[in-house]
């Protein structure tokens, strides 16, 4: 997992975590199931220009869905709640 592009999907659009930006200076980004803290933390780092202070990652567990008469799921997937330094401005805005 070395490329930045691969760990971020992508950010994380919810109530709460524009909360968790505005309140706490914390990005909410959706990343590789496989991606550790460590390599969240980089990617971070290299694509905004940013210091990163801590990473807290947690696993959301796909759902039963039904349409008509068929049941399927939806995929696993991994969040991660990004804090930024003291000091840093905010990158949220630029996605």
């Amino acid at each position: 997992m070395k490329n930045i592009h691969d760990v971020l999907k992508g950010p994380c659009l919810t109530e709460k975590a524009n909360l968790q930006h505005e309140t706490m200076a914390k990005a909410v980004f959706e990343v590789h199931p496989d991606a550790n803290k460590i390599e969240i933390k980089q990617a971070v780092e290299r694509m905004f220009k940013v210091k990163v202070a801590t990473v807290r990652t947690t696993r959301i567990p796909g759902r039963k869905k039904r349409v008509g008469r068929h049941i399927g799921h939806t995929s696993d997937w991994k969040k991660a709640y990004v804090t930024l330094s003291e000091g840093e401005i905010s990158f949220v805005d630029e996605l």
